[in-house]
């Protein structure tokens, strides 16, 4: 069986919802982000490059044209499946930084589409001011399926300090409350194997998402890339990676100690070589997707733990 027999994906709740899976069009509208531009530093956070997750050709391309193409490249990839539901997916850097106006004409052109049903809005908790929530609310208000999806990736202050995020788990909760209390769904991003943190850092930082309230969550293992402040701790032999039996295990507990009315939207992610540096099971779309899988039969689906006595 797959993760769907265990968890409640974000691919079957579409599927519910619009008879079909939706698939995400990722979109790299050429935002920056405050941890790069000088606003609150240059280097980034120390995981990051943004070249792991965005096609190259989007630098020329415009926000119409890449959906397009997105579009074009998926039909032809799964024809038998007439798939005309699709979700512009604000991916890359900080999605919700830049001036309104400019953020409303880049958002108008994706949800002018027709094919396009929901926007996903990648950003940082520090980033999201009220007219940017009430704009993306407006979107929900004409039936567009809008997600905030803020990376946090830990709630523990020190190891966000460490990781050079800019922000605490304060701002996070304040922009949570901001966004729930305008209807919007808030999906949190948590990295898994950040220096220094262990299960129980993953726990707490779970029941502490969990307490702010969340719609859903995306679980990543950290990963090395190049181009990344990590990738000269990893080249000296200064940064343990989590392997996949030691991934899949810690996923599977989180997944167990979650309410099933949270919608997962990922459990593990990849990358491609040669940007991917380490470890080397990333490089690999399916294999930490088998491994949390058959930690899941083995010892118990989504909320599994909070069932018993």
């Amino acid at each position: 069986m797959g993760l769907d027999a265990y968890v409640n994906t974000f691919g079957a709740v579409c599927k519910a919802k619009y008879g079909e899976r939706l698939r995400k069009l990722t979109i790299d509208a050429k935002f920056t982000c405050p941890n790069r531009d000088g606003t609150l530093g240059r280097g980034g956070c120390t995981f990051c490059n943004v070249a792991s997750f965005s096609y190259q050709q989007a630098e020329t391309l415009s926000i119409s044209e890449q959906l397009e193409q997105g579009k074009a490249r998926y039909k032809e990839a799964k024809p038998k499946l007439n798939a005309d539901k699709f979700i512009a997916y604000f991916q890359a850097y900080t999605s919700t930084y830049d001036e309104y106006q400019v953020l409303m004409a880049k958002y108008d052109e994706a949800v002018k589409d027709s094919e396009i049903v929901g926007l996903c809005v990648g950003t940082r908790p520090d980033c999201v001011p009220d007219n940017v929530l009430d704009l993306l609310a407006s979107y929900q208000q004409k039936g567009v399926d809008v997600w905030l999806e803020l990376g946090l990736q830990t709630a523990n202050d020190r190891t966000l300090h460490q990781i050079n995020r800019g922000h605490d788990f304060a701002c996070y909760c304040d922009t949570v409350a901001r966004a729930r209390s305008r209807g919007l769904k808030v999906c949190t991003h948590l990295i898994l194997g950040l220096p220094g943190e262990t299960h129980l850092d993953y726990m707490a930082t779970l029941q502490a998402v969990l307490a702010q309230g969340v719609d859903g969550l995306k679980l990543h293992p950290l990963h090395v890339v190049e181009g990344s402040t990590m990738a000269k701790a990893w080249r000296a032999g200064r940064l343990p990676l989590l392997s996949i039996e030691e991934y899949a295990a810690c996923v599977g507990e989180l997944v167990r100690h979650t309410p099933k009315e949270v919608i997962f939207h990922r459990v593990t992610a990849y990358a491609k070589k040669p940007i991917l540096l380490a470890p080397d099971w990333c490089g690999y779309r399916w294999n930490g997707l088998v491994a949390i899988v058959e930690d899941l039969a083995r010892k118990g689906g989504q909320g599994a733990a909070l069932a018993r006595p």
